[in-house]
């Protein structure tokens, strides 16, 4: 909604001015929508998964009826609202490497969008490891008990990473509603919430290791369209290959990290009784 809201009513000249206020309204969007789970969660303690989901159903409905009823176009029976102008079309990873003078993913559906999320993970990195709020999130998330002696308010802290959240959730949609759609249509999150809990367990919550498990997924969603079209393997199967990595990855997590760990361990112990 927030996309599609200043698409459809700012006017708009060119997309490297309609990029950044459509992440603004995505953003803004995003992080209202998380503030009442957050201060749930912060004032009475509620679990954020479960009032999280809640309110998942809660913005289907509120899209729904805003779609359906106030931005579908008259006479029109298609659930969606008209097509943002053709001037905040963002260009295709093709057409930015067309434009350095190279021939590169000409089949690609990939835009500029990618090279947004790139920086997201950067600047997440620098937010979570270079900067005050960054260390007090790590110390509220390692020991609330702890980092409240430290003096850190565990309220503003919950509140603020989770309103950073809904914000970078909510800049998804500048890629599957402007980027792919160019209008918004019902479902145009497709599931993406769902996957990213995956994607996030199998990263370790690192933004690296995020970015490598969301190409990954990536690839196994858009390839495994790709199969199902041209070929006789079901779309289903890539689901099950998904779900095969989730439990994987959880699963080495105690087959491998922790017989390292107890490994490591016994070499300290046998090097400090050897000194």
């Amino acid at each position: 909604l927030g996309v599609a809201l200043v698409l459809l009513y700012l006017p708009l000249p060119h997309w490297g001015l309609a990029l950044p206020a459509a992440m603004i309204g995505a953003a803004l969007f995003g992080a209202a929508w998380a503030f009442i789970p957050a201060l749930l969660q912060a004032k009475r303690g509620s679990h954020i998964v479960i009032t999280t989901i809640m309110f998942n159903f809660i913005a289907a409905a509120v899209l729904n009826y805003v779609l359906v009823n106030l931005l579908r176009p008259t006479g029109s029976m298609d659930p969606a609202t008209a097509r943002f102008p053709a001037e905040t079309n963002l260009p295709a990873l093709t057409d930015i490497a067309a434009g350095f003078g190279m021939v590169w993913g000409r089949n690609t559906p990939a835009n500029v969008t990618f090279l947004v999320a790139l920086a997201a993970c950067f600047l997440v990195w620098v937010l979570i490891w270079r900067t005050r709020l960054g260390y007090q999130i790590r110390a509220l998330g390692k020991s609330e008990p702890g980092a409240i002696y430290a003096g850190i308010n565990p309220v503003r802290i919950t509140i603020i990473a989770m309103m950073i959240s809904g914000g970078l959730a909510g800049m998804m949609a500048i890629n599957n509603v402007m980027g792919e759609a160019g209008r918004l249509v019902l479902n145009a999150v497709e599931g993406a919430g769902f996957i990213g809990i995956a994607v996030a367990l199998m990263g370790r919550n690192h933004p690296f290791g995020i970015l490598l498990a969301a190409l990954l997924f990536g690839f196994l969603y858009q390839g495994g369209g790709e199969l199902a079209l041209w070929t006789s393997i079901p779309r289903e199967l890539i689901v099950v290959i998904q779900a095969l990595v989730i439990l994987f990855t959880g699963a080495l997590d105690n087959m491998v990290r922790m017989p390292l760990e107890r490994a490591f361990l016994a070499m300290r112990r046998n090097r400090g009784a050897a000194k």
